[in-house]
């Protein structure tokens, strides 16, 4: 820009340094920025092993947020080249969007659960008029009003804006029970769906560096997270009718990482923190809550629509964007599958669209 009162180019104005946060014993976080999002960034954790750094997650594929993680790879004293391996605790944009890129400058190896490493796999291959058809039927199904399906029924113009097209196909799965490949280091892979089928956590299996008591160290992805409930929706996929319980899982993961008791946990979103039991009974609480809230709801009966619009979300239903309401039905979904699964909700017999009720 120039400046008109000189004749001279204005001095550009210097870039904010990345945010790196160092947790000590050759582990740091990155902080990489979520374009348009109220979460803010995803914290790429680089974890130093004899062969070089590896990371866990790798943010948002945009062109800031990959000049901010090579700017934070850069202060914390490597670059992008030398990244050995890329550990993904799930298959969502804002962690697994940049490990193509990574993988292009490095060569290293990409990390997986199998479950969805699939789903991975499956948005590559399926047309995006599939899932339109898909999601319409699934609302209309739902109950939801014609003013909200109609905006589907425009198809692929839409999808063109969504991130994670083509997400990059993973090299090497990460297996529950067994380590990973971190030369020098002793890195578990706990196996815990709920919010996706395949999400894992990351169990460091050595001593705290401030010898916190616990058991090692946790990247717990958005599994675990010390100030927000991560969502749990539908595993959707277009050609399996299997009746999943998301939520069944989720509880269950739960528990298990609140057995685990590590001695403090690095997670995806906002900042590190200890007492992951506690942690884990705060959720357990709050979803069971949920589910006795969303019972008292089905003395009458209702759609999946009406549910959705009923539940207590983080603000009002009418203020609750377009996308965000299709999110909101899928979790009410998963609630209400819980429940079904507990034989104290069923559908009513004959009801078009479909409405459940509480039986006991």
């Amino acid at each position: 820009m120039a400046d008109s009162r000189s004749g001279q180019d204005e001095p550009a104005a210097p870039e904010a340094a990345p945010a790196v946060h160092d947790h000590g014993g050759g582990v740091r976080a990155v902080e990489v920025p979520i374009p348009d999002n109220p979460l803010g960034h995803t914290l790429v954790y680089v974890v130093d092993t004899d062969r070089g750094p590896v990371l866990v997650d790798t943010g948002w594929d945009d062109p800031g947020s990959w000049d901010v993680l090579t700017a934070g790879l850069a202060a914390c004293g490597t670059a992008a080249g030398e990244v050995y391996g890329v550990v993904v605790t799930h298959h969502h944009p804002d962690h697994h969007g940049l490990s193509g890129r990574v993988r292009e400058a490095s060569g290293a190896w990409i990390a997986l659960h199998a479950a969805d490493a699939a789903i991975v796999r499956r948005t590559r291959e399926t047309r995006p008029e599939r899932w339109f058809t898909y999601m319409t039927a699934k609302l209309e199904a739902a109950g939801a009003p014609e003013e909200h399906v109609a905006p589907l029924r425009g198809g692929p113009r839409r999808r063109t804006s969504l991130p994670g097209l083509s997400p990059a196909l993973p090299d090497r799965e990460i297996v529950h029970g067994e380590l990973l490949d971190l030369p020098g280091r002793r890195l578990r892979g706990v196996w815990t769906p709920g919010h996706t089928p395949g999400h894992v956590c990351l169990h460091l299996e050595e001593d705290h560096p401030a010898e916190l008591p616990g058991r090692g160290r946790l990247f717990s992805g958005d599994h675990l997270l010390p100030g927000i409930t991560p969502h749990v929706g539908l595993y959707e996929d277009p050609d399996d009718a299997t009746a999943t319980d998301p939520l069944g899982d989720y509880l269950d993961s739960l528990e298990r990482i609140g057995r685990l008791a590590p001695a403090e946990v690095l997670p995806a979103h906002q900042h590190a923190f200890t007492d992951a039991p506690g942690r884990v009974r705060d959720l357990l609480a709050h979803h069971e809550e949920r589910l006795t809230a969303l019972h008292a709801l089905l003395r009458e009966p209702l759609t999946l629509w009406q549910v959705a619009v009923r539940m207590e979300w983080n603000r009002p239903w009418e203020q609750i964007p377009y996308g965000s309401r299709n999110i909101a039905v899928s979790e009410a979904e998963a609630h209400l599958r819980r429940l079904v699964k507990l034989g104290v909700v069923e559908p009513v017999a004959g009801s078009e669209p479909v409405a459940y009720v509480a039986v006991r």
